[in-house]
């Protein structure tokens, strides 16, 4: 594998312990991504950064150290071997301490990072494997911590297409509860006439599964145009933003359950691959039952 490890250590979960090796699901940044840079208008030079001291000028890299800032523009400094010093080990261990149900964890605890994890060398493949398997079967998750980009994160295991997985959540002093905002909501009588609209249009819009594949950023291809149109020395035309219409919301409900479409049973059992180009506005018929996610 030609990718760079973000972590290599050890997954603990008791006294089992299994050489591993994680690698970041994002895919990051591509040849094909498009990306700015800052230039000054006038004379369209880059703006350039400095590392800065308002008494010695410009500082080389060799001269800049970690400090603390303990009272107003007083600073301790904290030097790199000392910070090894009271590295802990997590350092270079995932340690499990216990196994929850998947719902049992709320998502807004997720903090949006993810790592696959692989065994290192032979000597981790069979363990891991085991653990593997034991995960899928149990169908449980596991809760642990460990140290990545030297802070100390809680994180979620769990597996997914033959990989151990993990996920990286938030500490619940990171997480906002969400009673802050709930009396921003204030109770509203609904009929039970509307709401049943409301439900035929959401499961009028079911699809049996999520699937990745019907969504794409068009925006980077409207935005590659725009260049390429630029380039070219030809005016680009700014389009009018449409305004909804503003109408009754209940019409609204209504119209959309008349306008969704869905497709015949036979077209969705020849089809491959799943709808593209109508994914948000064509729904895939009703399933008899609905689809568990872990």
């Amino acid at each position: 594998m030609a990718m760079h490890a973000s972590w290599k250590g050890h997954l603990k979960i008791s006294l089992a312990s299994v050489p591993v090796q994680a690698f970041t699901a994002a895919a990051g940044t591509d040849s094909s991504e498009i990306n700015f840079n800052q230039l000054h208008k006038p004379c369209k030079n880059r703006i350039q950064y400095k590392k800065f001291c308002p008494i010695h000028g410009e500082v080389p890299m060799s001269e800049i150290v970690s400090g603390y800032e303990y009272a107003k523009g007083q600073y301790i400094v904290i030097e790199k071997d000392e910070l090894a010093a009271i590295a802990s080990d997590l350092e270079k261990s995932l340690t499990i301490e216990c196994f929850v149900p998947p719902d049992s964890i709320n998502p807004e605890y997720g903090a949006g990072q993810t790592y696959y994890l692989i065994p290192d060398g032979r000597v981790g493949q069979k363990p891991y494997s085991l653990i593997n398997e034991a995960l899928t079967q149990s169908n449980l998750h596991g809760i642990g911590e460990m140290v990545i980009s030297r802070k100390q994160r809680l994180v979620r295991l769990r597996t997914s297409d033959k990989l151990i997985v993990v996920d990286v959540l938030h500490y619940q002093g990171e997480v906002r509860p969400a009673v802050e905002f709930t009396a921003d909501v204030p109770a509203v009588a609904v009929a039970a006439q509307e709401i049943k609209l409301a439900k035929s249009l959401i499961e009028q819009m079911q699809q049996p599964e999520f699937e990745a594949s019907q969504y794409a950023d068009d925006y980077s291809a409207r935005l590659r145009t725009l260049i390429e149109a630029k380039l070219k020395g030809n005016k680009v035309a700014v389009p009018q933003t449409a305004q909804p219409d503003v109408i009754n919301f209940m019409e609204a409900l209504q119209r959309s359950v008349k306008a969704v479409k869905l497709p015949s049973k036979k077209a969705v059992e020849k089809a491959s691959v799943p709808l593209k180009t109508t994914a948000r506005r064509t729904a895939a018929p009703k399933k008899s039952s609905r689809t568990k996610t872990g």
